[in-house]
């Protein structure tokens, strides 16, 4: 699994590159275009992964989960019901 951190360089990284050519070429509206993509695709980008981080480690039974501890897969839903409340 790709790191947090890598992905988020690569999807700046992109929109850097595609600003970049914007501002060659002089086009204000492509630029301001670009910068709104580029912040909605991080805010969806980062909840993703926080969606990931939350399902990665979904135990393999549910007695196994109980003893180490760990969320059920009902836990883990419950979970990102609660997050995407505050959000």
């Amino acid at each position: 699994m790709r790191k947090r951190r890598r992905i988020l360089t690569n999807l700046e990284s992109a929109y850097r590159e595609a600003f970049r050519r914007a501002e060659e070429n002089g086009d204000a509206e492509e630029m301001a275009r670009l910068d709104f993509q580029y912040q909605r695709d991080q805010i969806r980008m980062e909840v993703l992964l926080d969606i990931r981080d939350l399902l990665a480690t979904a135990p393999a039974s549910t007695a196994e989960a109980k003893e180490e501890g760990q969320a059920s897969l009902l836990d883990k839903a419950e979970a990102l019901r609660r997050l995407t409340r505050l959000r």
